[in-house]
């Protein structure tokens, strides 16, 4: 019979070669900066290679902790499946062996588009800012779902083509009222994109003020999966119609009148290339401003819960600007959007929940969070084989 003892041995020598290999690493990192004109001794270098070193140990060291920590739980090795996977992220995420989910919140960003106009959604564009007020009155599924888990929710009206009474539980962050439509000039110019990243970027800075560390984020839009639809084919230069959805529930004949508008409107711009470019050209003031919250969320080691099509397009677009924030991002459904799976797999990414759901609003997010919860609380509350007095596999 295999030991616990053993068992603790044969992971503690694993993370202890992987020690070495840092060292190796070390080592040649300080070769390479004597052969310069620069010498080793030199302090300001030494102390960067020294903070290499010593972030390279303790993620070494804390990975293989944390994997010890989930192997010898009363279950036999991966029973828990996906659910381990993301404790382990958790615990790498929040640097301990025991993280927690403090004060969760949905942020939901609201703006209308002006391609809407054009006949893309089954759905008139004032649904908008009709479907805001059912927010602010408690009666949506993403309301719904948050009561249910605890999940605070706020509201921001990125640019919904409306005049809001004042008064109203809404974070007014809009921009300008609607984008413009893309058929005839780009949605936003320079100006109102980098406007709308502060303004997404400033909506989860209070929050993290609140002590939170895990935030989802949700839209609503009329027309945003034509918007994502056009990002996702020029930010992985791929044909326009393999990206184009139902969005909404359009029939056949209206699909067929979305991929020709849409593919009238990749044509106008040939030559934008870079991440921000795209979105500013093609996507929406929601869709921005979500693109802000998350690179945010980043700043602030937050965990960052992405929902269906359109904020995995805009996680997307985060990442093509710094690939570091997968670290961060938990990827909680695919959606019933033609598109979503396949934008997974080009990010390498696996969802937890697959429910059919093409809602939006941050729902796949609130449904998943219970998940998100039950992998910090069995990584921290299941009993150990040697806790539980149980004889570990031969």
């Amino acid at each position: 019979m295999l030991s616990n003892f053993q068992s603790w041995i044969r992971y503690s020598f694993s993370g202890y070669l992987s020690l070495i290999s840092s060292s190796i690493i070390y080592f040649l990192y300080l070769s390479s900066i004597h052969s310069t004109n620069i010498t080793h001794n030199t302090p300001y270098f030494t102390n960067i290679a020294l903070s290499l070193f010593n972030i390279t140990t303790f993620t070494t060291m804390l990975t293989t902790e944390l994997q010890h920590k989930i192997d010898f739980k009363t279950k036999p090795l991966g029973a828990l499946g996906h659910l381990e996977h993301l404790a382990h992220k958790i615990g790498m995420v929040q640097n301990t062996t025991s993280p927690q989910l403090s004060n969760p919140h949905m942020v939901v960003f609201a703006a209308d588009h002006g391609i809407a106009k054009a006949g893309v959604s089954a759905y008139p564009q004032e649904v908008t800012y009709q479907m805001v007020m059912n927010f602010l009155g408690g009666g949506a599924a993403i309301n719904v779902f948050c009561r249910q888990h605890g999940i605070n929710i706020k509201i921001v009206d990125a640019g919904v083509s409306f005049d809001f009474p004042e008064g109203l539980d809404l974070i007014d962050k809009k921009v300008r009222k609607s984008s413009r439509n893309i058929l005839d000039e780009p949605a936003m110019t320079s100006e109102e994109y980098q406007q709308a990243l502060q303004n997404g970027s400033s909506v989860v800075a209070e929050i993290a003020k609140t002590g939170c560390n895990i935030i989802g984020f949700g839209e609503m839009g009329i027309g945003n999966t034509s918007a994502s639809s056009l990002m996702m084919s020029k930010l992985f230069d791929l044909p326009v119609v393999s990206c184009i959805g139902r969005g909404t529930g359009l029939n056949d004949d209206q699909l067929q009148n979305k991929i020709n508008i849409l593919s009238s409107a990749i044509e106008k711009y040939p030559d934008i290339r870079t991440p921000d470019e795209i979105a500013q050209t093609l996507g929406g003031l929601e869709i921005a401003q979500m693109i802000g919250a998350m690179e945010e969320a980043f700043r602030q080691n937050m965990l960052i819960m992405v929902d269906g099509f359109i904020a995995t397009v805009a996680i997307t677009t985060a990442w093509k600007k710094n690939p570091e924030i997968l670290k961060n991002c938990i990827f909680c459904h695919v959606s019933d959007e033609n598109a979503h799976l396949q934008l997974l797999e080009l990010l390498g990414q696996k969802a937890l929940l697959n429910l059919n759901l093409r809602l939006g609003e941050g729902t796949g997010c609130a449904l998943a969070y219970p998940l998100i919860q039950s992998a910090v609380n069995f990584l921290n509350e299941m009993s150990s084989f040697e806790d539980a007095h149980v004889s570990n596999k031969e």
